[in-house]
């Protein structure tokens, strides 16, 4: 069974970039027809996504994030990184990582649904504070 656990510092300060490592274990992030992906709840709002990398590699980004936001992986730490630079406090967020299946991608409205849809991680509190 696929396991994703987020990882990553629990408060960064004002215009500082936000880096934040999704490991997976239990599957492989080149398995065939994933999307490994990240979302964001933050305090008393739904979900928003933030964007996915392929199992081919490719990568999508929302467009209200694309001028900040940058996907990578590491296919032999089987780790994807999530970077999101100029970061303010509207930012602050519980961020999940995810693996979907494309026709999930987006349909998640809240966390406390996800599990209906693909495998995620617990989500890391990230505050965005000086």
């Amino acid at each position: 069974q696929v396991q994703l656990q987020e990882s990553g510092p629990g408060l960064v300060k004002p215009s500082q970039t936000l880096s934040l490592t999704c490991t997976v274990s239990g599957g492989s992030i080149t398995d065939n027809y994933f999307y490994w992906s990240w979302a964001r709840q933050p305090p008393g709002k739904g979900l928003e996504w933030i964007g996915f990398i392929a199992y081919s590699g490719s990568a999508y980004i929302d467009p209200s994030l694309a001028s900040r936001a940058s996907l990578s992986r590491d296919a032999f730490k089987n780790q994807f990184t999530l970077h999101l630079a100029s970061v303010t406090p509207e930012n602050t967020a519980v961020y999940f990582c995810a693996r979907l299946k494309y026709s999930d991608y987006g349909r998640v409205l809240d966390a406390a649904t996800a599990a209906d849809f693909g495998s995620w991680g617990q989500g890391t509190q990230v505050t965005v504070s000086s």
